[in-house]
């Protein structure tokens, strides 16, 4: 069995442009990427804090300093430069990985620079619990 969970998130970033007559994809800025452990060529969920649209895509990674985060293709109808969004890479772990699951959350500030960095804790330990019998 595998959990679904969070790889590497950057939060509140910002758009910087949307090119609709893309194939397809984000650009982020490489700084971001490195500083979350999100990979280019890595599936990526997109949500706008602006309207609310999620999109799934995949990672490119930008021009170094530049701060770019680009929504490439059809995603390019909702959102819009200026647009604060939400990028969260997920991975597919086995339980015993996502006990140690350490994911980096990044906080972009207004020029899509690392403002800061934290690791979301890892998960608590399920409880075991007993077996009941129905006799």
């Amino acid at each position: 069995m595998f959990i679904l969970a969070c790889a590497g998130k950057i939060h509140r970033a910002t758009v910087t442009q949307a090119e609709l007559n893309y194939v397809g994809s984000i650009t982020i800025a490489p700084e971001l990427l490195a500083a979350s452990g999100i990979r280019p060529g890595q599936y990526v969920n997109v949500t706008s804090c602006a309207n609310g649209v999620f999109w799934r895509t995949y990672a490119l990674a930008g021009e170094p300093g530049k701060g770019q985060v680009c929504l490439n293709g059809p995603p390019a109808r909702h959102f819009q430069p200026g647009d604060k969004v939400i990028i969260l890479a997920e991975c597919m772990v086995t339980p015993e990985e996502f006990e140690t699951l350490q994911a980096k959350v990044v906080f972009a500030d207004d020029h899509n620079k690392v403002g800061g960095v934290r690791l979301l804790l890892p998960p608590e330990p399920m409880a075991v619990l007993e077996e009941e019998v129905i006799g």
